[in-house]
């Protein structure tokens, strides 16, 4: 299954509208972009395993670069739209990028330190402008063509994202299948569907599930940015069938006046997908009692190798789960590796997954595995006697604010270099709109010097060298932190005063 076979035999059919404007994308322009992005990668000498870097917010040309380097055998990589070019540069020159594509709004975080082509999607100064290279190519496929995936970035262990990078697959076929197909595929996604996504396709599970419903021939309806009144718009006017979503997007979907939430006719949906984040128990209530049992949410992280499913029907059975094994079996582990018995809090591992590693970092990757073969990301739950699996804890901290992932330890890596700073931890502590917030905890090198004009200056240190997404919304202060003699942070002392799990507080 692949866009091009629809090309064929449906070419004026919706592959993507724009919610925004209406504008429409359809198989066949779709096939001829993505025909000529990877004749494009090809003239560019990009062969089978190499890398292009996507360093663009939600537009249509996501989709041609994506498909052009699926159906050229590379690997591509999405790069948050909003990173500094420190934070861009590190993700280039770590995954070995031979070609970043930008845009208008993102081209002032290219770095301009790092030498590669660059090209420009909605313009061309100061870079080469993409729409105008891809017109001097032809239509047709290359003769080479052989399937590409994506390489995506997750949490790692200095506090940069780590690429994780699966092998290409063994069938060479573009038009092969995978686990994320078979899953939705189960869920009755098809032809018919019309698919809406609110949220950055640099996020694996939008960008994978948009390119899948291409694959089945359906349509997918691209927010640029997710408004909540705008998003209950679009499904209203697109008669969207299916949609995905993270609980912030539920959040503020449920804090609109409920006349404005009544005046938008939702009918179509069949299914609201949801995942990223724990969603808590009132505000899936809440969603349910308003849209109905459709609610279907997934575990699973950017390393797929796993992943636990549940519909609304057994959710409100087993309320706060996060389902059963649609693929990989889940194992709760101590630390020293023991299978624990349900209920028992530990280190989710599965059995069975798909294979991955986390690029340039073999330490890491041995990290993830145990002498059974299972593979973990870190995370901490338990299953229940009916095997159905819980969340209790992230992995090594990390941060989900918004549904997107935050990773501490880049923070605290920075700050600690400010001359006031003797020792600092970032944390996430519970806010009712992002799920989390970031929170830097911080041991100034004097005591009295620990006021908020200190804050203050803090902050302005970290904005040019830290995006918008990551920055403390708020800097408290610590005589001395939590370490043990080894060195060691407990952090999980500092969460928990935030969580109200200790009666001590921080001053």
């Amino acid at each position: 299954m692949h866009p091009s076979q629809y090309a064929a035999t449906n070419p004026e059919k919706p592959a993507l509208i724009l919610a925004e404007t209406g504008q429409i994308i359809s198989y066949r322009e779709l096939n001829a972009r993505s025909n000529q992005a990877a004749r494009l990668f090809r003239a560019l000498g990009l062969g089978v395993g190499d890398v292009v870097a996507v360093l663009v917010e939600n537009l249509p040309a996501y989709f041609e670069i994506a498909w052009g380097a699926q159906r050229a055998g590379l690997y591509f990589v999405g790069i948050p739209s909003q990173l500094t070019p420190p934070e861009v540069d590190y993700i280039l020159r770590d995954s070995g990028a031979r070609l970043l594509i930008a845009s208008a709004k993102t081209v002032a975080n290219v770095p301009g330190t790092f030498d590669l082509p660059v090209y420009m999607v909605g313009g061309s100064s100061p870079f080469s402008s993409w729409g105008t290279a891809l017109s001097q190519q032809p239509e047709t496929p290359i003769e080479d063509e052989r399937a590409g995936t994506d390489m995506l970035y997750s949490s790692g262990t200095t506090g940069r994202p780590k690429g994780v990078r699966q092998p290409l697959p063994e069938d060479t076929r573009i038009e092969a299948g995978s686990p994320v197909l078979e899953v939705i595929k189960g869920l009755g996604f098809a032809s018919d569907t019309i698919f809406m996504s609110p949220a950055p396709l640099y996020h694996s599970a939008p960008l994978r599930f948009s390119m899948n419903v291409q694959r089945l021939g359906g349509t997918v309806v691209l927010m640029q940015r997710f408004d909540p009144q705008e998003a209950l718009a679009a499904i209203a006017r697109y008669r969207v069938t299916e949609s995905q979503w993270v609980p912030t997007h539920f959040v503020r979907l449920l804090k609109l006046d409920p006349e404005v939430r009544r005046s938008y006719d939702h009918s179509s949906l069949r299914l609201a997908i949801h995942a990223a984040a724990p969603c808590p128990v009132p505000i899936k209530q809440a969603m349910i009692k308003w849209w109905g049992p459709i609610l279907f949410e997934f575990y699973a992280g950017t390393e797929t190798n796993g992943m636990t499913t549940i519909h609304s029907d057994d959710w409100l059975a087993h309320p706060g789960s996060v389902g059963r094994p649609a693929f990989g079996i889940p194992h709760i582990c101590d630390d020293n590796g023991v299978e624990l018995p349900p209920r028992a809090e530990g280190v989710i591992w599965f059995e069975g997954g798909p294979e991955f590693e986390y690029h340039n970092d073999p330490a890491k990757t041995a990290e993830s595995r145990n002498n059974r073969g299972w593979t973990t990301i870190g995370d901490i739950g338990w299953l229940d006697e009916d095997g159905y699996l819980y969340l209790t804890d992230r992995k090594s901290f990390m941060i989900i604010s918004g549904g997107v992932n935050i990773y501490p330890a880049e923070i605290e890596n920075l700050l600690v270099n400010h001359p006031k700073v003797m020792d600092v931890a970032v944390i996430g502590v519970p806010d009712e709109d992002m799920g989390e917030k970031v929170i830097a905890v911080v041991q100034p090198v004097r005591s009295e010097l620990a006021d908020q004009s200190l804050a203050d200056e803090l902050i302005e240190w970290l904005r040019p060298r830290l995006s918008k997404v990551k920055m403390p919304r708020r800097i408290d202060f610590e005589e001395e932190l939590p370490r043990h003699p080894t060195g060691k942070l407990y952090k999980r002392l500092l969460r928990d005063r935030y969580w109200g799990k200790a009666s001590v507080t921080i001053v």
